[in-house]
């Protein structure tokens, strides 16, 4: 069994370390504060092949393996949650599903662009009423001939706001639940359909998280994902791979919290001595670095079984992500208590480090509905 990284994934993490401290550490602060979506940076790191990552070359990609998109998702994460779940939402809820599910013309259209930069994606699952049940959401697409028309408003989407491109689902045929979903690329100028209320988050503040308003939206036959109820073997599956990328998300930020712990308690005096002198605070310390190296691993070997070719690895994600969830919170919550009132304040990334991790145990599927998946695989 391999823990080591191969050198072309270390020069990946360095170079994506690199341009995350330089681009997006000062910037960070300032888009959590304005909820500004950062084009700016995210077309720079298109540029660095960043959005498109576990994509093909042939459509625009850069061709790696979903371990190192984890990398990228956690190195991004470290300094900047916000561009961490923008990166993961692009690369496993749009472009992917695309590229796995969809037709050779609908990659050709849709993954060059999404893949440069050129346009954003996103995926509407969520609704008011179905967020942890997806089988219970309430958006409709009838059947007209050549076009199907969608009806339905999909809740907390992000990088909704200036996503072009986006993965929608919708029941096709209600009255058999989830076999009757079936999944849509849709357009952000298909006539119908238009953006909502912009949301005002605790965290990931810079996410452009919004409602999506299908009223009467008309969705040509070739944008059907996949067929005809089998949408819910998409986001189930689409949700698999996610995972692997939220986890790193959450290792991301908790590793960005024990680094600005270590060094604040190194500067720290308090006493007469730097308080890392100060055995209670050590034993944070000790705690935060074991829990972001346990979760980091469980994230590794999520996405090495996917590289692999596991058919499945549903629980593995389920538990990396629900690992990852839980330590993000409580690594978080130390490194505010580490920092003592200094915490508490705007003026140190901790504070915002601690609103960002909650998300972490909400979305992709909370982490209640991680321990379901993990009991019912144990129990099989």
């Amino acid at each position: 069994m391999d823990f080591a990284l191969t050198q072309d994934q270390k020069m990946v993490r360095d170079m994506v370390r690199e341009f995350a401290e330089k681009e997006l550490e000062p910037i960070a602060a300032e888009i959590d504060e304005s909820r500004e979506f950062p084009t700016s940076t995210l077309k720079k790191m298109a540029g660095l092949g960043l959005m498109g990552v576990v994509i093909p070359e042939k459509y625009g990609g850069a061709g790696l393996d979903f371990t190192t998109l984890a990398i990228i998702c956690e190195e991004i994460s470290r300094v900047c949650a916000s561009h961490g779940v923008i990166t993961a939402v692009n690369n496993s809820l749009c472009a992917y599903p695309i590229y796995h599910f969809g037709t050779e013309e609908q990659r050709k259209k849709y993954l060059p662009d999404l893949c440069s930069g050129k346009k954003f994606g996103a995926i509407g699952i969520t609704e008011a009423n179905a967020g942890s049940d997806p089988a219970g959401m309430e958006t409709t697409a009838v059947d007209k001939g050549d076009h199907y028309v969608l009806n339905g408003t999909k809740a907390w989407i992000t990088n909704g706001t200036d996503a072009r491109t986006f993965v929608i689902f919708a029941y096709t045929d209600p009255e058999l639940r989830h076999k009757g979903m079936s999944a849509f690329i849709i357009d952000k100028d298909f006539e119908g359909f238009s953006v909502g209320k912009h949301e005002n988050l605790m965290g990931i503040r810079a996410t452009g998280n919004c409602e999506l308003i299908m009223d009467e939206c008309i969705v040509p036959k070739e944008n059907l994902l996949g067929e005809e109820g089998g949408g819910f073997k998409v986001v189930m599956h689409t949700l698999d791979v996610s995972r692997i990328d939220i986890g790193a998300q959450g290792v991301g930020i908790s590793q960005g919290a024990l680094d600005a712990s270590v060094k604040y308690a190194q500067e720290r005096v308090q006493f007469g001595k730097p308080i890392a002198e100060f055995e209670m605070i050590q034993d944070m310390i000790a705690q935060m670095s074991a829990q972001t190296d346990a979760a980091r691993l469980l994230v590794y070997r999520a996405g090495s079984m996917k590289d692999a070719g596991a058919k499945r690895f549903t629980r593995e994600a389920a538990i990396a992500k629900y690992f990852a969830a839980e330590t993000v919170v409580a690594v978080t919550r130390m490194a505010v208590q580490i920092h003592g009132g200094n915490g508490y304040s705007k003026e140190y990334p901790v504070e915002r480090m601690y609103r960002d991790a909650k998300i972490i145990e909400i979305y992709e599927g909370t982490s209640e509905i991680q321990k379901i998946v993990i009991a019912r695989n144990a129990l099989r």
